[in-house]
């Protein structure tokens, strides 16, 4: 009877001891534990499907400086990174690479891509498409980079800008930019145009800059007098190809570059609001007195044009001084 109860006892006390040695191991394993399921929990975050929405967008890219933020060496990556329910992006090669449609048609005022099955229909034309589903519309500005454009597409009534690089547009008529009384920037760079009706841009109340280089212009058409900048380098355009006196009125014109042509004279008379005036690499031999000053007002400052290129013509400017002796800096060129 007193073995019995000693063995009783002893039970008892190891049944304490254990649980109170288990205690602090099962607190232990817990804190382990926590750390792991929050780790999890962080790891299940899905991060890459974070939502621009057009509350927030400007405020992490700088819409303004689009220009500048383009990269034209990889166009791949563009549509991922912004996620507008008015782009259009390139159609992947892959099917399982397409946009989420859901994460699109929840943010407002978007339109979510019309075709986003791996099984696509026939193909539909390109100029066929509203501009906005062609392009990328943002605001009022209107992106068609690198789009195989051939035309100008239909543009909505308030664009501000267009942007229609790198791609096929071969002539510009007048109706392609009809009532679009606020479009101030068109930039036609690196097209195949060689013909634009001669009001293609003269009856664009608020246009500021015609920006046409790398084209196959002859000939440019009339300009309105809203007009600050005007970049035509590298067409073929000749002197015959510009109005008679083509700049006298335009009295906002700051920028006029035509270098990269087939000029064979300055196109004089330059309106006193200019400031830079590219030339080089054209046909011109010869110069006015008058080209830049007034020979007749020996008094004259013309204080605005700053710079002039006339570098990579066959003129020799030092036969020429008194063509400059109103302006605060001498052409560059050959004297």
């Amino acid at each position: 009877g007193c073995r019995m109860w000693t063995l009783a006892w002893l039970g008892i006390t190891s049944l304490c001891l254990g649980s109170d040695w288990a205690a602090p191991a099962k607190e232990e394993r817990n804190k382990a534990e926590k750390p792991k399921a929050d780790l999890a929990l962080y790891e299940n975050l899905d991060l890459d499907n974070y939502d621009l929405t057009l509350d927030n967008y400007g405020e992490i890219l700088d819409l303004s400086n689009y220009e500048e933020l383009y990269d034209y060496s990889d166009h791949s990556d563009l549509a991922p990174k912004i996620e507008v329910g008015t782009l259009a992006p390139p159609r992947p090669k892959d099917p399982t690479a397409l946009p989420n449609q859901g994460a699109t048609a929840e943010t407002p005022k978007l339109q979510p891509l019309t075709i986003s099955s791996p099984v696509h229909p026939a193909p539909i034309p390109a100029q066929a498409l509203p501009s906005c589903l062609l392009c990328l519309c943002i605001g009022t500005s209107v992106y068609c980079d690198d789009a195989n454009l051939e035309h100008i597409p239909p543009l909505p009534p308030e664009t501000t800008y267009l942007y229609a690089r790198f791609n096929r547009i071969g002539t510009i008529r007048t109706r392609d930019f009809m009532g679009l009384k606020k479009l101030k920037r068109i930039d036609l760079t690196s097209n195949f145009i060689s013909w634009a009706d001669v009001d293609a841009f003269r009856l664009l109340p608020s246009l500021q800059e015609l920006i046409l280089p790398e084209n196959r212009l002859t000939a440019l058409p009339e300009l309105p007098r809203s007009i600050i900048r005007l970049d035509a380098r590298l067409n073929r355009i000749p002197s015959t190809g510009l109005q008679p006196e083509a700049f006298r009125e335009l009295k906002q014109l700051q920028f006029l570059h035509l270098s990269d042509n087939q000029l064979d004279y300055i196109p004089a008379p330059l309106p006193e609001s200019l400031r830079s005036l590219h030339l080089q690499n054209n046909n011109i031999q010869t110069m006015h007195e008058d080209t830049f000053c007034d020979s007749q007002d020996h008094s004259q400052i013309r204080r605005a044009l700053e710079d002039i290129r006339l570098d990579g013509n066959p003129i020799n400017l030092s036969l020429f001084p008194n063509a400059y002796f109103c302006l605060p800096r001498l052409p560059t060129g050959r004297f």
